[in-house]
């Protein structure tokens, strides 16, 4: 499986802010994913109430979607302008806290409480902090995630998960020698020995 010269490729987090500024966000899908509502019946497994984690989540309009399902959204996004995005969208009211864990950190909680998205660097995040999950919807973190980051983040993940969680992932297939990314090519071969 050849990734080109992705393997060696960083962004960093002031040109992921940058795009947001810019508006260059073409990731950012106005409508639900598809492929979430395809699978839905996968990440909830004849479950409610669930704990669902969006790893870089810019402002998802499946935050809103399964909440509005009776689910609790937690999401992790490193752009401030993002977070506040999502919630004026959705003309939702909320409150922002310092995160004591985390320098610099501030969560931009719903008033009714069912979505608390942190604003920090995903790698400040950990499962004392945020808690566990019972789902996760990754559908643009693991391919945003620098190619070198990419055992980090899914060591991470991992730890975020209750035993029976569910987890869905959307990749991209294509020639990584003619893109540079992101979105990165990940092989499925380097996903299953990533997650095991």
């Amino acid at each position: 499986s050849d990734v080109g010269s992705q393997k060696e490729r960083v962004v960093t987090e002031e040109e992921w802010l940058q795009k947001w500024e810019m508006g260059n966000i073409g990731f950012h899908k106005e409508q639900g994913h598809p492929l979430l509502q395809k699978y839905l019946d996968v990440l909830l497994n004849g479950r409610s109430g669930l704990r669902i984690f969006f790893p870089l989540c810019g402002k998802a309009v499946e935050m809103k979607w399964l909440a509005d399902m009776g689910h609790s959204i937690v999401g992790v996004e490193i752009s401030e302008q993002a977070v506040k995005e999502f919630f004026s969208d959705h003309s939702l009211p909320y409150c922002e806290e310092p995160v004591p864990e985390i320098l610099g950190a501030k969560m931009f909680q719903s008033t009714s409480g069912n979505i608390s998205l942190y604003c920090c660097s995903i790698y400040d995040l950990s499962s004392s902090i945020v808690g566990k999950f019972d789902g996760v919807w990754d559908r643009g973190a693991l391919v945003a995630v620098n190619p070198c980051d990419r055992q980090r983040y899914v060591s991470l993940m991992i730890s975020l998960v209750e035993k029976n969680s569910s987890y869905l992932l959307v990749t991209v297939s294509y020639d990584p020698n003619k893109h540079q990314g992101p979105p990165f090519y990940v092989p499925e071969s380097e996903i299953k020995s990533l997650f095991g």
